[in-house]
């Protein structure tokens, strides 16, 4: 049982819906300050580092193309790999297609009915060798 002390309103079950409802509020109100305050920080940290770029820039131009050539050249580098793993892939397929192809046109030069097999294997027996 329950202290008298905790029965405020009466009911056991009303004193605890009314503490979780006001804890589950509280801290719902907790989370959103946190995030907006989360989101204030990296908007000044933001701001912060477009500063800096803005001075670098106007005092080191060369720099800030550099970095843009950098950034460039590796996007460039990573567009290629990309492009020789589908080109990769294409052959592969291609590779399978074409297999696929042969094996269909087999059975149309093979000859078919029911002396097929010994028509196949007598092919391959040489012919015999006149003896002189």
């Amino acid at each position: 049982m329950l202290p008298k002390q905790l029965l405020v309103w009466g009911q056991p079950d009303n004193f605890f819906s009314g503490i979780c409802s006001f804890n589950f509020a509280v801290a719902c109100l907790g989370v959103d300050q946190c995030i907006q305050k989360f989101l204030d920080v990296a908007r000044q940290t933001e701001c912060f580092f477009l500063q800096k770029r803005l001075q670098l820039s106007v005092q080191k131009p060369d720099q800030v193309i550099k970095e843009d050539v950098s950034e460039l050249r590796n996007e460039l580098q990573r567009k290629e790999a990309l492009i020789q793993k589908h080109l990769g892939k294409l052959r592969h397929w291609q590779q399978v297609l074409e297999d696929i192809s042969v094996q269909h046109k087999k059975p149309a030069e093979m000859p078919q009915g029911p002396l097929a097999y010994l028509e196949q294997a007598s092919a391959n027996i040489p012919a015999p060798m006149k003896q002189t």
